[in-house]
């Protein structure tokens, strides 16, 4: 079975701390099938005009294709137009998908991952070309950009038509059924995690690697430092954990927009916040073997693999009651929910699970599968598709 993925939801040379996610998932999906990467970049008509935005700057210098995680990678440059591109997204996508046709039409299925406006478009592509469509949602295309009411009224017209979807959580499966997606069609496949990366490990021998004291309390941050992540609330909440636990020291592992804001912050508490920036997966892990206990307090969420793999590596977390969140944390040997937006909440939950004692191999029980067994479920999936449309 060939497959041709079709998402912006993607690692590339230039940045390839992205989409972490999809990239563990399709490098092992890669192992079942003949798959490849249509990989949407945002691509700026005006750049001659008014200078291209920071981002499609960057971009425009990657090659036409190459290997990304083994996986061949071809880049569709997506037409993009600041301000006003949700309305006509998925119409610049299926115009600068022309140039890609040969390859679309090589696939026996097309996979379009995140709802709008990459799924919606694979599955126009699909059915010009005669092919099956899978869709493969994620969170925020659905919780944030399904709002937008330009948005909405594409998606529940063209989801519809997918032949399968796949979604990695319960809330995004009844999501897609309030777009009038027929639940028979719904398919749940949870995010897994790498076990040879993300496992129980020796927490004093970590702290020494890392340089972490054997007396401090570590609570560990791995996301975007942007406002939606709940990085103001974390700050907030981190004010008052540091009065009520002093030895108590918050490292957080990510990048985005408040950067400047959280490296100033930072600073007014000397050793007890560690600001890292964006780490490869081996270094995040090694940062869960050293810390205590993990925490995402977003505002929205899918199923945030970050929390997988706190789990995994025996970590109990505290997170907001969002997305596909309350599902995972569903035991509690895995850790503790509270409300989005509220600091007060937070703090006091970071403070109390601070003085918990945790088994970790229990939390670790608690946790996902793997990465290999979630790509043979999405396997199962993309071939029911071809058979189910072979028979018609």
């Amino acid at each position: 079975m060939r497959v041709v993925a079709v998402t912006q939801i993607w690692p590339n040379s230039l940045e390839p701390l992205e989409a972490a996610f999809n990239r563990q998932q399709f490098r092992e999906l890669a192992n079942l099938c003949d798959l490849e990467v249509l990989a949407a970049v945002a691509s700026f008509p005006l750049a001659g005009v008014t200078g291209q935005p920071p981002r499609p700057a960057k971009l425009a210098a990657l090659p036409g294709s190459e290997l990304v995680a083994g996986i061949r990678t071809t880049y569709l440059k997506q037409l993009y137009v600041p301000k006003v591109g949700v309305p006509i997204a998925v119409p610049l996508y299926l115009a600068s998908a022309a140039p890609h046709r040969a390859l679309l039409a090589s696939a026996d299925v097309i996979f379009g991952t995140w709802a709008y406006p990459d799924s919606c478009a694979a599955v126009l592509l699909a059915r010009m070309l005669g092919k099956p469509s899978v869709v493969k949602v994620h969170g925020s295309d659905l919780n944030v950009i399904a709002k937008r009411p330009s948005a909405r009224a594409v998606l529940s017209r063209v989801l519809p038509q997918a032949h399968a979807l796949v979604s990695v959580s319960e809330p995004l499966s009844d999501e897609l059924a309030l777009l009038g997606v027929d639940r028979a069609r719904i398919h749940l496949v949870g995010n897994g995690v790498d076990d040879g990366v993300f496992r129980l490990q020796d927490k004093a021998e970590a702290r020494r690697e890392l340089g972490v004291g054997v007396d401090r309390r570590v609570v560990f941050f791995v996301g975007r430092l942007e406002p939606a992540k709940g990085i103001d609330e974390l700050m907030t909440a981190w004010d008052q954990v540091a009065r009520d636990e002093p030895s108590a020291t918050l490292v957080l592992a990510g990048d985005g927009v408040s950067r400047v804001k959280v490296d100033q912050w930072a600073r007014g508490h000397g050793d007890g916040v560690r600001v890292l920036g964006g780490q490869p997966l081996s270094a995040i892990a090694r940062w869960h073997g050293a810390s205590d206990l993990f925490t995402l307090p977003s505002w929205r969420e899918g199923t945030p693999n970050a929390v997988l793999e706190a789990l995994a590596s025996g970590r109990p977390v505290v997170a907001t009651r969002v997305g596909g969140i309350p599902d995972v944390l569903r035991d509690p040997e895995a850790g503790a929910l509270v409300p989005a937006k509220d600091p007060a909440a937070l703090a006091a939950a970071l403070t109390a699970a601070l003085r918990k004692p945790w088994d970790a191999e229990a939390v670790r029980r608690t946790g996902p599968g793997t990465w290999r067994e979630s790509a043979a479920k999405l396997h199962s999936v993309l071939e029911g598709a071809l058979r189910g449309y072979s028979r018609r």
